[in-house]
Order: C-alpha cells, then sequence, then structure tokens
C-alpha cells in the first residue's frame, strides 16, 4: 500500500479516538477523511477503497451499516472495534466486513491489515470475470446488470446478490449457509424459505427455470457451466 494513493475513510463517533488514528496513520503518510455518523459513511462509502469502520455509532446499528455499506460499495471494510466477543467479530464478518480488528490495536497491525485486505481484493479482480454468462443470460457483476436475450432483467440488490453468488461460484455448488451468510448477514429461522423465495422469483423474472440447479441439502448451481477443477480453485 506504500507509495500508492489509497482512499481511506475512518468511521468513528468518538472525537479523540479519530484524532489519535488519523494522528498515527498521518505519521506513517496516510492521509484518511473522516465521518462520526452512520449516515454520514453511507454517503461517504463510494469514495474510499478501505473503510474504518467502528460498530458503536450513535445513529444507526453497526452491523446492519457494515452490511448496507455491502451492498452499496465494493470497498474494503476492517471493522474496528471494542466489541470483542467471539458471536460479535462472526457477526461482523457476516455482515460485510473483510477484516476485524479489536480495540485497543497497533498501528503497525491496523496498516498490515489494510495492506492484506487490498491485496486480497486486487487478487480477486484479477481472476474474476466481471461477466458471466449462461445460456442467453449475461450477468454484468460491476454494473449489478442482468440480460436475457440481450434484453435487461430488474432485480432486486437481493436477488442479484443472490444469482451473483452462484454465477460466481463458476460451476461448482454454492452452499445455502454461505449464501444466507453473506447476503443477510445473519442466520434465523426463516432464513432457508427466505432464501428458496429469492431462487423462485429468480427463476422467474429470468424465464429461464433450469439455469439455477438446486443441488438438495447443499445448496444451488448455474446450469450451463462446468464445475472448477480442484487445480483451478487454488
Amino acid at each position: 500500500m506504500r507509495g500508492l494513493w489509497v482512499r481511506v475513510l475512518l468511521v468513528e463517533d468518538d472525537r479523540r479516538v479519530a484524532a489519535a488514528i488519523r494522528s498515527a496513520l498521518a505519521r506513517r503518510g496516510i492521509v484518511i477523511d473522516w465521518v462520526s455518523t452512520g449516515r454520514a459513511a453511507l454517503a461517504k462509502a463510494g469514495e474510499a477503497d478501505v473503510l474504518l469502520l467502528d460498530l458503536g455509532l450513535p445513529d444507526v446499528n453497526g452491523f446492519e451499516l457494515c452490511r448496507s455499506i455491502r451492498d452499496r460499495s465494493d470497498a474494503a471494510i476492517i471493522v474496528v472495534s471494542a466489541k470483542g466477543q467471539v458471536d460479535e467479530r462472526i457477526l461482523g464478518l457476516r455482515s460485510g466486513a473483510d477484516d476485524y480488528l479489536v480495540k485497543p490495536f497497533n498501528v503497525d497491525e491496523l496498516i498490515a491489515r489494510v495492506d492484506a485486505v487490498l491485496r486480497r481484493r486486487v487478487s480477486d479482480r484479477a481472476v474474476r470475470p466481471d461477466r458471466v454468462r449462461a445460456e442467453d443470460v449475461e450477468i454484468d457483476l460491476p454494473r449489478f446488470e442482468v440480460t436475457v436475450g440481450g434484453k435487461p432483467v430488474a432485480l432486486s440488490r437481493k436477488e442479484f446478490q443472490v444469482l451473483a453468488m452462484i454465477a460466481g461460484a463458476g460451476g461448482d455448488v454454492c452452499p445455502r449457509d454461505r449464501l444466507i451468510a453473506e447476503v443477510w448477514g445473519e442466520p434465523w429461522a426463516g432464513a432457508n424459505r427466505t432464501l428458496d423465495v429469492h431462487v423462485a422469483t429468480l427463476r422467474t423474472k429470468l424465464d429461464r427455470p433450469g439455469l439455477i440447479e438446486t443441488v438438495r441439502g447443499v445448496g444451488y448451481r448455474l446450469a450451463g457451466r462446468a464445475p472448477r477443477s480442484p487445480s483451478s480453485s487454488g
């Protein structure tokens, strides 16, 4: 990350903590923007490459904010929070965070984690196709657009996320629990039924009933795409 212009947004409601983090990073050559509310974070998330997100904000639930940012932005999210229980860390990651750092922390460790999430995202973009095609259905991942026979199909954000995850598995089965965790953030009693409804709606909207195959007890797979070989999956 050193020597590159990286846009970092700090979301922290405690002015003293924010000033300390900004000062420490500035001494290492990293200049960051700062907001103190969830609403402001949502407004500026699209301008950032990395968000440092505190969960204890005054206006919104931090986990819900993390999900909302992930829905709107491809920026790397590192939760920086005093909430350090295992279930809280798991929920943060399931809500869309790329990493989770518990306060108090070492600034050099924070920088190392920023470097790491940026490396992973650059690597993901290098190997992940921008478009996936199966039969006459084309999924444009960066633009959140789907066409069938060249005609656009309107999907809700969660419908698109489900379709994109299944398509992004490259012909492999996309497990139900992964779909639920990454699209909705946290399992609940009716999660499987909700997922099934979204898949059924996708089949109807796309008018390609056989495009999304059900693998009973496991998940879903995109038809017409050969599963990746073990050697190609890393």
